[in-house]
């Protein structure tokens, strides 16, 4: 080695010091030589720990099978015995929990009713955001320190999901969401977000030409919860409305978990729309049916979107509800959604649809990933690897037949092109729109 080469220059150079320097300083010269000594068996010492460690690293990476040394992100390694994980991150508690419920039970039971692959089962791993940005943020870090969980179905809310989706564009971790419908988030370059259900412009582009073009409406009023998927929304139908030569007479944003709403209501009817459009969720809009009247908005129509669907806008409106119209994912009916239908119920003991409409497209989610993670799976041993880069790419190619039909992702995220089916409620139940 090196050090050896320095060492016997040191010892010649020390010998002919030694032999011009008065005798009192030849002890300190011999002390200083033996101390150089210790040195350098020190420092071989290091330096063969050190080269007997990158020995042991490199006699851990070459137990990897090819497929994950080539992969840029390398592998998922999940032994015998565990399972194979995936994330969500959804309000499971509080005003919205009824989204992230009835999502995690769709893609829970989609999970349940696999055979599991090569001995492996796959478990859904929630964790409650309460659907706030911040919460979907922490949900994505806690997830990403998880060396086992391989994909993340979700998130659930658009702002919760666009927090997440650095977090896990960085980790390599591929998502796709059943409901995050805000439409510039696949406009981000993210290799990672995949979003099933489609966007809110091309839901708000459909409800403009409802409004205008099948109902005949030539004046209306906006309004939005403030929210990311909310008042994109509204933004959304305003600029189509007023395109198709419609008017807006207000536009109006409202406080998220307020207990009144009277006020802005007033000011909405005090511009005489024929109808309101609101982008939000149902737990505002309920409140906002229950004050209608109260604001001088008998006779105008009250339009929701997907956020606004299900049991518990009816349940909580009653009467006030009633004529109010709203987006659904239902899909048409089939053999399939029929035995969905009734596995869901035998498993929650709620029908699909009642706590949401994402429970036919949570259940596809869950569908979606499965399948690519099973093109690119593979078992070594005892051993299961999942090839991170690969799985990324194998969910953002996704080409997949499910409940609420072809799954196919373009470019940039985008894997469903079908437009949104309207729902009105008539006797206290949501029908489709005729």
């Amino acid at each position: 080695m090196k050090l050896k080469s320095v060492f016997v220059l040191l010892v010649v150079f020390v010998l002919a010091l030694t032999a011009c320097q008065p005798s009192q300083d030849v002890e300190e010269t011999e002390v200083s030589v033996e101390e150089t000594e210790v040195s350098v068996e020190e420092t071989e010492g290091v330096v063969e720990e050190t080269e007997a460690v990158a020995e042991e690293t490199e006699e851990s990476d070459s137990s990897l099978p090819a497929a994950c040394l080539e992969d840029e992100l390398g592998c998922a390694v999940i032994q015998a015995g565990e399972t194979i994980k995936i994330g969500m991150g959804a309000p499971l508690l509080g005003d919205y929990a009824m989204f992230g419920i009835d999502i995690s039970q769709g893609v829970s039971l989609a999970f349940q009713m696999d055979d599991g692959f090569e001995g492996w089962t796959y478990e859904l791993v929630a964790e409650d955001t309460g659907g706030s940005p911040e919460a979907g943020a922490a949900v994505a870090n806690k997830m990403v320190t998880d060396p086992t969980v391989v994909a993340i179905a979700g998130h659930i809310f658009s702002g919760s999901t666009e927090a997440a989706m650095p977090i896990y564009e960085k980790a390599g971790l591929p998502m796709m969401s059943p409901s995050a419908t805000e439409p510039t988030l696949t406009q981000r370059g993210s290799t990672v977000f995949n979003r099933l259900a489609f966007t809110d412009a091309d839901q708000g582009k459909f409800a403009a030409d409802l409004l205008f073009n099948e109902l005949g409406f030539t004046k209306i009023a906006v309004m939005h919860d403030g929210g990311s998927y909310g008042q994109g929304l509204a933004d959304v139908v305003r600029a189509e409305f007023e395109a198709l030569g419609g008017e807006v007479v207000a536009y109006e944003a409202i406080t998220t978990g307020e207990a009144d709403y009277v006020a802005p209501l007033s000011a909405v009817a005090a511009a005489e729309p024929e109808a309101v459009y609101f982008g939000g969720y149902a737990a505002e809009a309920i409140v906002m049916m229950n004050q209608w009247s109260q604001a001088g908005l008998d006779g105008v129509l009250f339009f929701g979107c997907d956020g606004t669907y299900g049991v518990e806008f009816t349940d909580k409106t009653g009467p006030n509800g009633e004529g109010a119209i709203a987006v659904s994912l239902v899909p048409p009916d089939s053999d399939e959604k029929t035995a969905f239908d009734q596995a869901y119920f035998d498993a929650f003991g709620t029908e699909a649809g009642e706590l949401s409409a994402f429970s036919w497209s949570s259940y596809d989610t869950g569908g979606v990933l499965i399948a690519a993670i099973e093109k690119v799976a593979f078992v070594e041993g005892d051993t299961l690897f999942v090839p991170r880069s690969a799985l990324v790419e194998a969910v953002r190619t996704s080409d997949y037949v499910g409940l609420t039909g072809l799954i196919k992702c373009d470019a940039v995220g985008e894997c469903n092109a079908s437009g949104p089916t309207f729902y009105e409620v008539v006797d206290g139940v949501w029908v489709p729109l005729d």
